[in-house]
């Protein structure tokens, strides 16, 4: 287990959020295109599906996109250490335990959000995980439950884990409505508790702790993340991914926004290679729909990419030809 001098918060100065059905390997080879330092996660996997489903098909990724974290979802032990042990196996660069999705299929399972009602276990995960990998084990979790605003119990959640020695904390810093809220509603209306997340911060001085939720302009990230050590961007680098670029030149880990005439060289290659392989260029192409936005011509790059008489063909040389069509749109 790594010990809290060996870790340096800077690994975390910018990440994207795990996606249920968004940030798969071929999003996340995209993501990192367009910001090469940036800390990618999967989708949330469940033990489950790790332990009785194709291994490969969940944990296969690119050696690109490090550094990489693996996100499991399960609330039990044994399993977990079994599924970290896959992931490190795997390559991957960290373990993160889901404590905030409030999805009912997680809640069925008693894990996700539910596991902040019962941090002793939580903390009998993180030990289990920790014994068994020698990369992070980290936590993303809320602010709290339901409408309990107290600070205390997040203060307390996250100290039962810093006592077996969990030293990274990413903070959605809303709280999880288990009953009455969609997972959409639960991004979007509990309130966002951006000075409680902080007072975590203070408190736990020696813990890396990263900032997640409603982060949707540089502006605004860049200010919080000079006050914590770092921030997740999820949605905004969904439907507009290119803050991910103007967000590693802000934060100084490149000098200059990636070429982008090389980022779509870079994805036709990739999406090449993956079709020969199988995989519908539908797949590939979705996470380059939000690229343009903004700009004269992205009406016409997301129809091009998301038209399903042009994807049927299966032809990766689609992803140049629709930058190219952007192109002249702009003379």
């Amino acid at each position: 287990m790594p010990v809290a001098s060996d870790l340096n918060p800077a690994d975390w100065q910018l990440c994207v959020a795990p996606m249920i059905d968004v940030t798969d390997r071929h999003c996340r080879f995209f993501h990192r295109q367009l910001a090469p330092a940036a800390r990618l996660y999967t989708e949330m996997i469940t033990t489950g599906a790790l332990l009785h489903g194709n291994v490969a098909r969940h944990l296969d990724f690119n050696a690109c996109e490090h550094p990489v974290a693996l996100q499991l979802g399960g609330s039990e032990p044994d399993a977990l250490a079994a599924c970290a042990r896959l992931g490190e196996q795997w390559g991957y660069d960290e373990i993160n335990l889901n404590c905030g999705c409030p999805s009912e299929r997680v809640q069925r399972g008693a894990f996700g959000a539910c596991l902040m009602a019962e941090p002793g276990l939580v903390a009998d995960c993180i030990k289990a995980m920790q014994d068994s990998v020698s990369v992070p084990v980290t936590v993303k979790h809320r602010l709290g439950l339901d409408y309990n605003d107290s600070y205390d119990f997040v203060r307390d959640f996250m100290g039962r884990l810093h006592d077996v020695g969990c030293r990274v904390f990413i903070v959605h810093a809303r709280n999880a409505v288990l009953k009455g809220l969609s997972p959409k509603d639960n991004r979007e209306i509990p309130p966002l508790r951006y000075n409680d997340a902080l007072r975590l911060k203070q408190d736990f001085p020696d813990c890396v702790v990263v900032l997640n939720g409603g982060l949707a302009d540089v502006d605004q990230s860049l200010y919080w993340a000079r006050r914590f050590d770092g921030v997740m961007l999820g949605r905004a680098a969904w439907h507009m991914p290119g803050v991910l670029s103007e967000l590693s030149v802000a934060l100084g880990q490149v000098v200059k926004i990636p070429d982008e005439a090389g980022v779509v060289q870079a994805m036709e290659t990739y999406a090449a290679q993956e079709v020969a392989k199988g995989v519908p260029l539908r797949i590939i192409a979705r996470s380059l729909l939000g690229w343009m936005t903004g700009r004269k011509g992205a009406r016409q790059w997301r129809r091009t990419l998301s038209d399903p008489q042009c994807l049927n063909a299966n032809e990766a040389a689609l992803i140049g030809q629709a930058y190219e069509a952007l192109l002249r749109r702009m003379a």
